[in-house]
């Protein structure tokens, strides 16, 4: 990747962690600017679908996540009503035998097995370290002046620092996150032997999702309407979470009722970014939640920033020209993760309006067309992926 020989990653997550090792894996020398002053990530849980893991198997980790996390063979989803009544079942696809449909894993153990890689990858890590100035004034080279007091030349900069990004307002101007009215509500819990399923839980307005994430471990995630701009003390959140989903029986009834002063609960705004393209500005590029953060409810977010990454060195290692190549790499990916993020906005809309009176119907609806909807979802996400370039990431 002689057009490439240094990349400056700015943002540990996802995005930047697999992309610092995708390019890493590609013979470039990274430098991973993160500016939390240890790796410290956010608690509760994430599940990957197939095409996410078929990218951290391009990075070489799917193996460890694979033994950390929780695999659901079959793919099976159980949809119930808030009393845990059944409605139906719904199974994801793989389009690979040897991965499986979804896992769940503990965010912070799978920031753990990424960060592992970068180590063992030697990947220059700088921790409590952020870009504070950027100067393109070569079409060869970025100077980035650091946050330590130091400043160094790359010839590729990637904005990976999430929904909040400083690199987008290089790449994008002020672009903010747009409030989508909805919150998201999670806790950790033990796992019964016998919940080996993803359930989701269909209330009225509201869902409360159940998902094992390791051998002994599950969490719940819960969405419904939040009021703009609400803040909520953090020793507040398990009698809130509690009291938001007071309704739900079923197989979350206990884990409602665990919800102590304790409890290990996190509370997050949905919010979005869509920006347009161009994702880059010479070479300086975004990937990720700073260029396409998504709403949940398709469960997708993780998996987009992923292939983003693998995407983007897949193409950077033929040796083309970068700027053109950065140019190439967001018109390929916009497609899709727009489709992903109009989708999933969507199904967080239909959900949010619901009242009593239209509950029979749509379970009834759901139990004709649930399936079919989500094999249209994954096969346009396949059509979409087949326009990418050559070097495709899954």
């Amino acid at each position: 990747m002689k057009q490439v020989e240094h990349a400056l990653i700015v943002g540990g997550g996802i995005a930047g962690c697999a992309a610092a090792i995708a390019l890493a894996q590609a013979g470039v020398r990274v430098t991973l600017l993160e500016k939390q002053q240890e790796w410290r990530f956010q608690s509760s849980g994430i599940f990957i679908y197939h095409n996410g893991l078929a990218a951290l198997g391009s990075l070489g980790v799917l193996p460890e996540i694979v033994s950390s996390g929780f695999a659901i063979a079959d793919g099976r989803n159980i949809y119930l009503d808030e009393r845990g009544e059944p409605i139906t079942d719904t199974f994801y696809p793989s389009r690979d035998p040897n991965i499986a449909p979804i896992i769940g894993i503990r965010r912070a153990e799978m920031h753990r097995i990424l960060a592992s890689r970068l180590d063992a990858l030697r990947v220059d890590i700088r921790l409590g370290t952020t870009a504070v100035r950027i100067d393109q004034k070569t079409a060869e080279h970025v100077t980035v002046a650091l946050s330590d007091g130091t400043s160094g030349q790359y010839d590729l900069v990637v904005g990976a620092d999430g929904i909040r990004s400083e690199i987008r307002r290089l790449v994008a101007g002020p672009l903010e996150p747009v409030y989508t009215g909805l919150g998201v509500w999670r806790s950790v819990h033990r796992r019964p032997k016998n919940l080996t399923a993803k359930i989701m839980m269909m209330g009225t307005g509201k869902r409360l999702g159940i998902m094992p994430i390791s051998d002994d471990q599950l969490y719940l995630f819960g969405t419904l309407p939040e009021p703009a701009g609400q803040w909520y003390e953090r020793t507040d959140w398990p009698a809130l979470m509690q009291a938001r989903f007071a309704e739900f029986g079923g197989p979350a009834r206990q884990f409602l009722d665990a919800l102590s002063a304790d409890a290990e609960v996190l509370y997050t705004a949905v919010e979005e970014v869509a920006a347009p393209l161009p994702w880059h500005r010479g070479r300086v590029i975004m990937i990720g939640d700073a260029a396409h953060a998504s709403t949940p409810f398709m469960g997708q977010g993780g998996a987009m920033a992923l292939e983003d990454a693998v995407l983007l060195a897949a193409m950077l290692s033929r040796d083309v020209d970068v700027e053109a190549t950065l140019r190439a790499f967001g018109e390929a990916r916009y497609p899709l993760c727009k489709f992903v993020q109009d989708t999933s906005r969507k199904v967080g809309e239909a959900g949010a309006r619901e009242d009593a009176a239209i509950l029979g119907a749509r379970n009834e609806t759901m139990r004709r067309t649930a399936q079919r909807q989500v094999d249209d979802f994954y096969a346009r996400m396949d059509a979409l992926r087949s326009q990418l370039p050559s070097a495709q990431c899954a």
